[in-house]
């Protein structure tokens, strides 16, 4: 999340204990605020490092722990809740992922936000939301200014 910081395969493995493909599982096991996904219970960085590093992405944890040839403190309790949250895991694993293939212009310049749209006064009148709107409209006139 540093600005201007390139981070390399070594460095993900430095920093997360994991390879770079399985970041997206990483964070489905730890959670994420800035996606807004809590993780499973009980699962912290360590643990997630360790049992992905061994077994790279979640469908590929064996859901029996006695199965695991790593050792891994908690591993019972860790395979418990994976197993009664795997949906949810694999769910917080797709919010994780960028996806490549949504739309986006072909220049960064379409990408500016260049204020509210119409409709916006429009809507926030229908939830009786004026002053919404006006702060909206505000923004807008703002960054045109800066």
């Amino acid at each position: 999340r540093r600005k201007g910081r390139i981070v390399d395969q070594e460095g993900v493995r430095a920093k997360f204990g994991v390879e770079p493909g399985s970041i997206a599982d990483w964070l489905a096991l730890v959670g994420d605020a800035a996606d807004g996904f809590p993780g499973l219970p009980g699962w912290g960085a360590k643990s997630a490092a360790t049992v992905l590093a061994r077994y790279g992405h979640i469908e590929e944890i064996p859901l029996d722990p006695d199965t695991w040839d790593i050792p891994v403190r908690g591993a019972a309790r860790l395979a418990g809740t994976l197993a009664e949250n795997l949906d949810q895991a694999l769910l917080f694993r797709r919010v994780a992922t960028v996806d490549r293939s949504a739309p986006v212009g072909s220049s960064v310049d379409e990408l500016a936000w260049s204020g509210p749209a119409s409709s916006v006064t429009e809507v926030m009148g229908s939830i009786d939301a004026p002053r919404l709107a006006e702060r909206a409209r505000a923004a807008a006139r703002s960054r045109r200014a800066g």
